[in-house]
């Protein structure tokens, strides 16, 4: 959990998620932490918990008010609403928490909600659109500037358009009563203040004023070193407010998914495939910068703005187009816009037979090259790596490529069969050799440590490197069996460093390669790698979930958060709740741990949070019925973690028993081995020793 007194709590109707989500995402862009309920399953004793934990510890609560609140009797934002009026009921007059937003023209005076929100004035965000105005008051209630929260907001400097936007809906309904972060009229004044005389005020003012000249000019006099030397203080202290953000090449451009206009709505697979391809053979330019796959694909299905995204993503130009495929023709229309103004430099619609598409590629890149003046390397061109001459079997391993993102064991699966039957169409097709491998070692991995399917993977991984000697797919999968499987680090390192010579920007190799480097005590130099692979990509949850990992275990705590608070900001729950919860522990929180184990994205990892911090806690039945249920359900593929509990309880001969089941079970938990705090109590047994030097890893 995020430092609890800079969070904002947003509760909302159902009906009213999408005007919640703008808002959300308004304020997160600005830099505020927002906790955003997102779950399908709201409500029970998990829900319940979680929400009542947030709701006391969060610094403001924005309740979404609106014809739907109105007209629902019932609802979890009804418990949410009476929460927060509760907890205001324990504070201060002057204290700002409640900041009431009605998103339609529901009236200020609406019975169905709490008088306390009756009392406050609410601010005017139709449909959710939140101006400029509205964000910067909430950052100033979020700073605890309560003098300044409470008097009238400066007015931001705005565009004249959104300006006009944001003193239209900022206009106080008729009838307020009273509000809680603005007008001046309604300020709430100390009670012992309230009695001074007007001399006193007139002197205050007029020795503020005196100050102030007198600041002025000492600033003039002064000599111009002396200036600089403040603003390099202040760069000291402050070097993200003070340091200018690092311009953005014009050699940059993002890839968008291209939208699917096919009237078979199953067809999206094949619009992402040829953004992927276009990703895939732009990258290959030295000079250009394209930010990877997952990075582009985050903004699918969002009204961000072109400009919007550029900014995000730090490019120059943008991608965009669509694909409309009907049977054995194919539509392909592409636009590259200039992002600071929008302006269309080159646009063009191909209508060809689906067996040309990779012609249609080709041609799109290269005319992008040669707009943006990149350059090639001497005798190189653009060549893309999933190539194939069966149309139908690129198809495949386009379905194969979709079911594999999932990354659950029915996606896999369908991953799985996907590629065989492109396989199947195409012997010789690398790519889909590379998917294949891929595929094979998740389901051993995640369900059936069966070695014939890791030996499945490694034969599929090394039939594409045979294919495709100059792919770095093939090595990177060959690379991760080495690494995890195998623990053969030696050769895992060559095959990650082959994959990176051929393409120094493939995020997925970057990623391993920063792992393997943490597993042989380089742990510095692996969290550099990672933070390459994070440039490269910066919305990949797989780049950011493995910084959080590595700083955590490294004991860099607080880049730790930051990077859980930017797995937050991307990923909505998932593995930021797990490792703020692997925080909690380490920093002594064990009972915020224990509770954080009820939210989104644990799996079966609560139980090995729940045996450790319930352990810490004193409560030894609890840790017990966590530790059973773990080795019920997964001590085949998780027996690591079972190791990682019993040595985080004291209990060295488990911990050992354990250690050595996972060596023979090939489990990949132990590239952990070297840095896990988790094994403290174990670094200065022989066996710890004994089992480094078995899996010929350094001691540090």
């Amino acid at each position: 959990m995020s430092e609890p007194s800079r969070a904002v709590f947003l509760s909302y109707a159902s009906q009213d998620a999408g005007a919640a989500r703008r808002i959300c995402d308004a304020l997160r862009a600005a830099g505020a932490e927002v906790w955003f309920d997102q779950s399908s399953l709201r409500g029970g004793d998990a829900w319940d918990a979680s929400i009542r934990r947030q709701i006391k510890s969060c610094a403001l609560f924005i309740p979404v008010i609106s014809r739907n609140t109105h007209q629902r009797e019932e609802g979890y934002f009804r418990l949410e609403w009476k929460l927060a009026v509760d907890r205001s009921h324990l504070m201060t007059a002057s204290r700002a928490f409640l900041v009431p937003v009605a998103i339609d023209d529901v009236r200020d005076d609406d019975e169905h909600v709490p008088d306390r929100f009756r009392e406050l004035q609410w601010t005017r965000l139709p449909g959710g659109e939140t101006t400029a105005e509205f964000v910067e008051r909430v950052l100033r209630l979020l700073a605890h500037d309560d003098s300044t929260a409470l008097a009238a907001p400066a007015a931001p400097v705005l565009p004249a358009a959104a300006a006009a936007r944001a003193s239209v809906a900022a206009m106080p309904p008729a009838g307020s009563a009273h509000a809680v972060p603005d007008p001046p009229r309604v300020a709430t004044v100390p009670a012992k203040r309230r009695g001074w005389p007007l001399s006193w005020v007139l002197l205050l003012v007029i020795a503020a004023v005196v100050i102030a000249l007198g600041y002025v000019v000492i600033a003039r006099l002064l000599p111009a070193r002396r200036v600089t030397a403040d603003v390099s203080g202040a760069q000291t202290l402050a070097p993200s407010v003070a340091t200018a953000p690092e311009a953005i090449s014009s050699k940059s451009i993002a890839v968008l998914p291209f939208v699917n206009m096919s009237a078979d709505k199953d067809q999206e697979y094949f619009s992402d495939g040829l953004s992927e391809e276009l990703i895939d053979l732009l990258s290959q330019v030295p000079d250009l910068r394209v930010p990877a796959r997952t990075s582009s694909f985050y903004f699918k299905g969002k009204s961000e703005d072109v400009a919007t995204i550029a900014r995000t993503l730090r490019v120059a130009h943008v991608l965009e187009g669509s694909v409309r495929k009907a049977g054995n023709t194919v539509r392909v229309t592409a636009q590259l816009i200039r992002a600071d103004n929008g302006y269309h430099l080159w646009s063009k619609t191909y209508d060809r037979d689906v067996k040309d598409i990779f012609k249609v590629q080709d041609e799109i890149a290269a005319t992008v090259v040669e707009a943006l003046k990149a350059k090639l390397l001497p005798s190189q061109e653009l060549t893309g790596r999933h190539r194939t001459t069966n149309t139908e079997a690129y198809t495949q391993y386009l379905l194969g490529n979709r079911f594999r993102l999932s990354d659950t064991p029915e996606g896999v699966q369908h991953a799985l069969d996907a590629y065989r039957r492109a396989i199947a169409l195409d012997p010789v097709y690398a790519a889909a050799h590379s998917g294949l491998s891929e595929a094979e070692w998740r389901i051993a991995d995640m369900i059936t440590n069966e070695q014939a399917g890791y030996a499945r993977a490694a034969a599929a991984a090394e039939r594409a490197i045979a294919l495709a000697p100059d792919s770095p797919e093939g090595y990177w999968a060959r690379g991760q069996l080495r690494n995890y499987y195998y623990f053969d680090w030696q050769g895992a390192q060559a095959d990650f460093q082959k994959a990176l010579a051929l393409d120094p920007n493939y995020v997925p190799a970057l990623i391993s390669a920063g792992n393997l480097q943490a597993t042989l005590g380089h742990m510095t130099e692996g969290i550099d790698t990672v933070h390459k692979a994070v440039a490269l990509d910066p919305m990949s949850v797989v780049a950011w979930r493995e910084l959080a990992r590595l700083n955590l275990h490294s004991g860099q705590f607080s880049a730790a958060r930051q990077a859980i608070d930017r797995l937050r900001q991307i990923d909505a729950q998932g593995y930021a709740n797990r490792f703020s919860g692997e925080l909690d522990l380490l920093t002594g929180r064990a009972r915020e741990a224990a509770l954080a184990t009820s939210e989104v994205g644990f799996g079966d990892y609560q139980f090995v949070m729940q045996a450790m911090a319930q352990h810490t806690l004193g409560h030894a039945s609890e840790s017990q019925r966590a530790l059973a249920s773990l080795v019920g359900r997964r001590a085949s593929t998780m027996a690591y973690q079972i190791a990682e509990v019993h040595a985080w309880r004291g209990e060295k001969d488990q911990a050992f028993e354990w250690f050595d089941r996972a060596y023979r079970q090939h489990d990949g938990g132990l590239t952990y081995l070297g840095f896990d705090r988790y094994l403290a109590s174990l670094r200065a047994d022989p066996r710890y020793r004994a089992l480094m030097a078995k899996l010929q890893l350094p001691l540090n």
